[in-house]
């Protein structure tokens, strides 16, 4: 019987462990959340290829590519290996991703707080370390989407980085070169966090052999970034005419923040931290390190928000309109927090701040947690393709932009709006490309019937499937 101590209250790692286990909860939920199904069923697609198709990592692969190669230029694909590799082991499952994510989410916030208790101080890791993890880390840290996955293993690789210059230990060198290294693959606004080594640059205390070393472990990280982003994406694009991002130019990005203002704003005063109480602190925090004239907090913001911005403005209205854009900053914002609750000097205020952030945002996310029942007919879509169609038969289906259906049929082909589903240019050229059968999914409305055109050979309350071939 495990006894309860009241001192784990004052343990970090109780309250790591405690919202471990509460992120456990629906932990095995395939990608049918309203909160970014579609990137989650990218990424598992793309893990899924990996098993079915190919498992050679340079060639990640979706399934909405009509009848193309469905090779991407994406990030490098580490996160999605990860799933295909336990899937090797256990055989597929949806929710793999979402658990190896958690794992990795929760060493990462742990090294956030040990970064802080050694370089700053430990009552500051506690309170930024309590806050970062009701944030928008909360339900992000446990999905399957390699945003907070990344962020976690820069956050690892800075404290060894830290470590190395002050300890000069080669172990941790490497350390930080190979975390670093597969955080920026993984996603490249990880990059703009290791801007915190600069700071140590200027401490004279540091031998400038250590510098040098680090400067060296640093640029070999941009170059493996650089080989994957810069010139391995543009021959898969040149090559397969396919990609799932689409960088801006600074004033092109600039312009499309501006102009979706509102939304911008939104991601800083409540989205990055799920709580108005915690954005209050925030600011209230900000203020006092200017006031104070706290110099290493001061040259962590400033930084951070300068390579952060410039991140903003190449993703332009992406990261207006997308809430993740905003996680790589959610640690910054943690701690500039955690700071203003150290301004307020009874305890049991602090507390009491601390308990309504977690509150705020426990609540703000936990409808992430729970599948409507509305969603759940998607889970029977490969068992219904599969009584009509091959695997290997190339289908359309009118699922807009979003992957997810396509994802839960577990076939390749096109994914059409209801509009371009009802174009007969559109079908035509589906048809001559090979396309066999169109699914149909009367949850979109309007409902499009074709069997006036396309003989029907299925139909449920969900789902409707027309031959193609046959009229």
């Amino acid at each position: 019987m495990v006894v309860f101590k009241k001192e784990w209250l004052n343990d970090i790692r109780f309250w790591i462990l405690v919202f471990f286990l509460l992120r456990m909860y629906g932990i095995t939920n395939a990608p049918l959340e309203i909160g970014h199904n579609w990137r989650q069923s990218l990424t598992n697609m793309i893990a899924r290829n990996f098993l079915q198709m190919d498992n050679n990592v340079l060639y990640p692969r979706a399934d909405v590519d009509g009848n193309n190669t469905g090779i991407m230029a994406t990030e490098f694909p580490f996160f999605n290996y990860l799933i295909y590799l336990t899937s090797k082991i256990f055989g597929y499952a949806h929710w793999y991703g979402r658990l190896i994510n958690l794992i990795v989410s929760t060493i990462g916030t742990y090294y956030f707080y040990k970064t802080i208790q050694r370089f700053i101080n430990q009552k500051l890791a506690f309170h930024s370390t309590l806050i970062l993890l009701s944030s928008l880390w909360f339900a992000y840290s446990r999905k399957s989407m390699p945003d907070t996955f990344c962020i976690s293993l820069v956050m690892i690789g800075i404290y060894y980085g830290l470590l190395f210059m002050y300890e000069n230990r080669k172990l941790y060198l490497l350390l930080f070169a190979v975390l670093s290294s597969l955080a920026v693959l993984c996603k490249i606004p990880a990059v703009y966090l290791l801007s915190i080594l600069i700071i140590p640059f200027f401490d004279k205390n540091i031998q400038s052999k250590i510098k040098i070393q680090l400067s060296l472990a640093g640029i070999c990280v941009l170059i493996i970034m650089y080989a994957w982003y810069f010139y391995w994406d543009p021959i898969l694009l040149s090559t397969f005419h396919f990609q799932l991002y689409y960088p801006r130019g600074l004033f092109q990005g600039l312009g499309d923040l501006i102009t979706y203002a509102p939304d911008t704003f939104e991601k800083f005063y409540f989205i990055a931290l799920e709580s108005f109480v915690a954005f209050g602190i925030f600011l209230f925090g900000l203020f006092f390190m200017i006031k104070q004239m706290q110099k290493l907090m001061l040259l962590i913001f400033g930084i951070t928000s300068f390579v952060f911005f410039i991140f903003m403005c190449k993703t332009g209205y992406v990261f207006s309109t997308h809430s993740y854009y905003i996680i790589p900053f959610v640690p910054v914002m943690a701690l500039i927090t955690g700071y203003g609750i150290g301004q307020f000097k009874n305890r049991k205020l602090q507390i009491a701040l601390l308990f309504i952030i977690s509150m705020e945002g426990i609540l703000n996310q936990q409808n992430d947690f729970r599948i409507k029942d509305s969603e759940k007919y998607k889970l029977n879509m490969e068992q219904m393709a599969n009584r009509f169609t091959s695997r290997n038969d190339l289908v359309a289906i009118n699922g807009g932009q979003n992957p997810q259906e396509m994802y839960f049929l577990n076939r390749k082909g096109w994914n059409c709006s209801n509009q371009e589903i009802s174009d007969s240019i559109r079908i035509n050229s589906m048809k001559e490309k090979g396309c066999k059968y169109i699914f149909i999914d009367k949850n979109y409305m309007p409902v499009v019937d074709l069997s006036a055109k396309f003989k029907e050979i299925y139909s449920d309350e969900n789902f409707a499937i027309y031959n193609f071939q046959k009229k």
